[in-house]
Parts: structure tokens; sequence; C-alpha cells
């Protein structure tokens, strides 16, 4: 059955009258004629007779009166985007891909919302380990939250928002002893943090452009570690600005500006195109959102004089 001889028969039975019923569905009186007649002969009935100057429906067409109306009304439920979508209904499992650093900032709030909305939802959260993989693509991930690189070309991403890097170390750390400039910056130990074991990285070829190196004393593979580390040695670490402040208080850390010229990190978030439309994945999608800053109005120039440093190599 043709979905537009239910339209155009809603109209004709509300309206008993082809000009009325034309005008409501923004067509001509003599395209819904020919309807009509169509609709008549796949019926088996007149629907609309003539009385005087007007018409008026057959019983045949007050039986499907409101029939009509019921099937017009679940069809649009059913084509309409996220018609009818309620969280609390939801069953699912959701995989989100994310640094620990990102985690830990979000996962809390994260899940008391998902509990107090969609008590029935749970997330597995997956390490970057994967990252630059086929996970979106094969749907073994469903959001990929960070510093977006190598990603298939189809996938779609929202920026979240942009993090300025600060360097941290303990509280009575001797480099607090006096101005921070990139010379005292680049004397001190430094902890990396790469997944890959990378020794080098932006900071270092920034410092290089001054004349400068820095030893990186150890790698590690995560930024809970680093901090862990920074706490209980002499080592520098690095660290978003303004993200787990009370965590870093409560380890006893202190946060510096880095005095390097270095880009802040772009945090976005990336899905497959399969999801797009999905109102359960876009759900999930506007709560990860609201757990970030704002992002900028502008994004800054990013030439090749400014360096956007990765969370992790």
């Amino acid at each position: 059955m043709d979905l537009n001889l239910l339209r155009v028969l809603d109209a004709l039975l509300q309206e008993n009258s082809v000009t009325r019923a034309a005008e409501r569905l923004g067509t001509s009186p003599a395209a819904v004629s020919r309807t009509l007649a169509r609709l008549r002969r796949t019926v088996g009935d007149p629907l609309l007779v003539r009385a005087g100057q007007g018409l008026v429906p057959t019983p045949r067409a007050l039986e499907l009166r409101e029939e009509v109306r019921a099937l017009l009304r679940g069809c649009d439920n059913v084509l309409r985007p996220g018609a009818g979508f309620d969280p609390a209904h939801l069953h699912r499992t959701f995989t989100v891909q994310a640094t620990d650093l990102l985690l830990v900032g979000l996962a809390g709030t994260l899940t008391d919302r998902i509990h107090a909305e969609a008590p029935n939802v749970d997330v597995v959260f997956l390490p970057e380990a994967v990252e630059g993989g086929p996970g979106l693509r094969q749907g073994w991930v469903d959001v990929e939250l960070g510093v977006l690189g190598h990603l298939d070309p189809e996938i779609l991403t929202r920026p979240l928002t942009r993090m300025r890097l600060v360097g941290v170390a303990r509280s009575g750390h001797p480099l607090f002893d006096r101005h921070i400039d990139a010379r005292s910056f680049a004397a001190a130990d430094h902890i990396g943090i790469s997944r890959l074991g990378k020794r080098v990285g932006p900071i270092d070829g920034a410092l290089a452009e001054l004349g400068l190196r820095r030893r990186t004393a150890v790698i590690v593979p995560s930024h809970t570690s680093a901090m862990l580390l920074a706490r209980d040695s002499d080592l520098v670490a690095l660290t978003p600005a303004d993200w787990l402040t009370d965590t870093i208080a409560a380890l006893g850390l202190r946060t510096f500006p880095i005095p390097l010229d270095l880009a802040p990190l772009d945090i976005g978030m990336a899905w497959h195109p399969r999801n797009a439309a999905d109102p359960g994945h876009r759900w999930l999608r506007d709560l990860l959102a609201a757990g970030f800053p704002d992002p900028p109005g502008e994004r800054a120039d990013q030439s090749g004089e400014r360096r956007a440093v990765p969370m992790t190599q």
C-alpha cells in the first residue's frame, strides 16, 4: 500500500471535500480526484458520495476514518527521528574508548546520570590501546573520546573542548623555589606518558628550538601512573589545566604553566554514521558532551609553528 494513499484518504475523510483536502495536502483538486478514484478501486467502496453541493462518507468510510488516523500516527512515530524515545525504557550496553585521565573526570558524574535516567543501561570503558583501529567501523566501540586522529574517513566527530597542558609536580618540589622558565623546566627530570614507549614528543621539539633539552627519566603508559609517580618523586609530569583539580590537590601535587608555546589539546568525540540517528546513541553522546567545559567559539590557528601535544603517544 502506498502511504500517500492513506494520507489522501485521511484528508478526504476529515474534510469531506476534494478541494479542501487538496488545500490541506498542498496539491491540486485534480490530483486528489485521481487518487480518490484509485482508492475507490482499491477499497471496493465509493467512500465519498455526492449529496447536494457536497460529499458525504459512506458507512465503510466512517469505519475507516479512525483506523486510518491511527495508522498514520503509527507511521509518523516510526519514521520521526527519536520519536517516543524514553531512556528509562532503554536496555543497552555502550562501549566508550577514552584515556584514563578523561575517564577519571567523567565516569562518576556520567554513571550517576545514567543510573538516574536509564537504570538499565551499562557502560564499558576501553583504554586507548584500541585507538586508531577499526573499532568504530566494526561496531565494538560506540564512542571514542580524546584527541582524535587516524579515523576512518566516514567517521563523524564533534568537538567537545580544548585543554591547555600544564606541568605538575609534588608541592615541595625544588622547581617551585624560583620562577619556572624554559631553562629550569628543561633541567628537571620528566615523566613521559606514552602507551608505545616513545621518548620524544612535541615538547622536546619546542625545547630544541630554544637550544634546550630535557631528560625523560621514566616512561609510563597513563596519566594516572604519572601523577602517582610525581607525588612520590622529584619527577615532573604533564596534565590538562583545570581538570581533576580536586584529585591533584588531594595527591599533594601542584601545577605550573609550561614556559613553551604549545597548542592546547583539542578534545573531541567520534562515532560511526550507523549510530548517528539512533536516539539511544544520541542520548549517550549528549550525556558525554555535558561532562566537558563548553568549547571556545573559535579555534586558534594551528600552523606548523604551534604544536598540538597528544595526551599519550
